[in-house]
């Protein structure tokens, strides 16, 4: 079975030369070929942009490995969300994942539910967000706070005025502060005598956030 080894450390100072020879060994006892070893050095776990794990997720859809050794799931993910991320991508490549800490091997039985439960968590998460941003939303709604988008307070027809009268598209978005789509609608309405549409997001509107509840 080819393998490839993912190891990181936050500080240039540190050494991963204990992450490599752990792993190495582990895949020497299970007869696996490691055919890529993929290193992050001085990478915050917080960040979710880390050339040696992009590099790794690369080759995985590529499909030139079919196992993936790590020291430890802190190693792989910035937090529970971007772990349950990357272990969902791994899984839906057929690539199985050993994590040497957490003792997770989902290359048997056991590995393979603690996938399925992963992916649970990782529904009931999402349900749990939307659940609560649909609660904030209503009760911001009884609250009489208005949601979406607010209207555009700007003179339409002096905008369109100044459209007709040879200014570019753009110069008369940025006079208004409005996109340069926004422009050619309001033209075209005033020109028909229409009224505007609105609900374009303005720079300057300030919305009230949405709160979610506990």
């Amino acid at each position: 079975m080819k393998a490839a080894i993912y190891s990181r450390v936050s500080l240039p100072t540190q050494h991963i030369s204990n992450q490599l020879h752990q792993l190495r060994e582990l895949a020497a006892k299970r007869g696996f070929e490691v055919v890529g070893e993929y290193q992050d050095l001085g990478n915050s776990g917080t960040k979710a942009r880390r050339p040696g794990l992009d590099a790794l997720m690369t080759d995985a859809r590529r499909r030139k490995f079919s196992v993936v050794l790590v020291t430890g799931f802190d190693r792989i993910a910035r937090s529970t969300r971007h772990f349950l991320q990357v272990l969902d991508e791994i899984d839906s490549l057929n690539v199985q994942f050993i994590s040497v800490k957490e003792s997770i091997d989902t290359t048997g039985p056991t590995g393979r539910l603690f996938l399925t439960l992963v992916g649970c968590i990782g529904e009931l998460e999402g349900a749990l967000i939307r659940e609560r941003i649909r609660q904030g939303m209503v009760r911001r709604r009884l609250e009489g706070f208005r949601l979406g988008r607010a209207p555009l307070n700007i003179d339409h027809q002096a905008l369109a005025h100044d459209r007709r009268s040879g200014l570019s598209l753009t110069t008369v978005a940025k006079k208004y502060g409005v996109s340069r789509a926004s422009v050619v609608r309001f033209t075209r309405a005033a020109m028909k005598g229409e009224p505007p549409h609105v609900g374009e997001f303005h720079p300057a509107a300030v919305l009230a956030p949405v709160e979610c509840l506990a």
